[in-house]
């Protein structure tokens, strides 16, 4: 007996846990996410290059917590603070 796949529509699943498109609610879960994703980037990039927290921390003059805090998506960084973290790493940010 073959099973019968179920189908899942992504778009409705989204409206019922965040709102529909336009609400507030919606707009912060989209910039929630954005922030995660960004914060994920940084740590991902960190990890890549081999440096440790401390030592980027120390690049760009503040505390291993702080970019904990960033990398975690608790803090969001400055954009002159996000391009000293990718300028530290020896990367850097296209835009398109």
């Amino acid at each position: 007996m073959k099973r019968r796949m179920q189908t899942y529509n992504v778009s409705e699943e989204l409206d019922r846990t965040f709102g529909a498109p336009g609400t507030e609610s919606r707009r912060q879960a989209e910039n929630q996410a954005w922030e995660e994703y960004n914060a994920q980037i940084l740590l991902d990039a960190r990890k890549e290059v081999g440096m440790t927290q401390s030592e980027l921390a120390e690049k760009i003059g503040t505390d291993k917590s702080y970019i904990s805090r960033v990398e975690r998506g608790q803090t969001i960084p400055s954009i002159s603070t996000f391009y000293r973290m990718v300028s530290a790493m020896g990367l850097t940010v296209e835009l398109r």
